[in-house]
């Protein structure tokens, strides 16, 4: 009647346990990283700050909140 899923995932699987990326044509590390590195914004919270927030989703619904309450042209930096 067909194969169990056991079966057909073994069959699909042609992924090895580990590459070496040096060996493989068209291969740069890091290729995409500076493009990232742009686009990324980390902020550091004072420890205090922080505390008054439960995880990431708190304190970005409170910036929106706050940027909603006090709509400004947007900084060029």
């Amino acid at each position: 009647m067909g194969t169990t899923p056991d079966e057909s995932e073994t069959a699909d699987d042609e992924l090895r346990p580990e590459y070496d990326f040096r060996s493989m044509r068209g291969v740069v590390r890091g290729k995409y990283a500076a493009r990232y590195r742009e686009r990324l914004r980390v902020v550091r919270l004072a420890d205090d700050v922080a505390d008054a927030f439960a995880d990431e989703a708190a304190v970005n619904d409170a910036l929106r909140a706050y940027l909603r309450a006090h709509p400004s042209e947007p900084s060029q930096t």
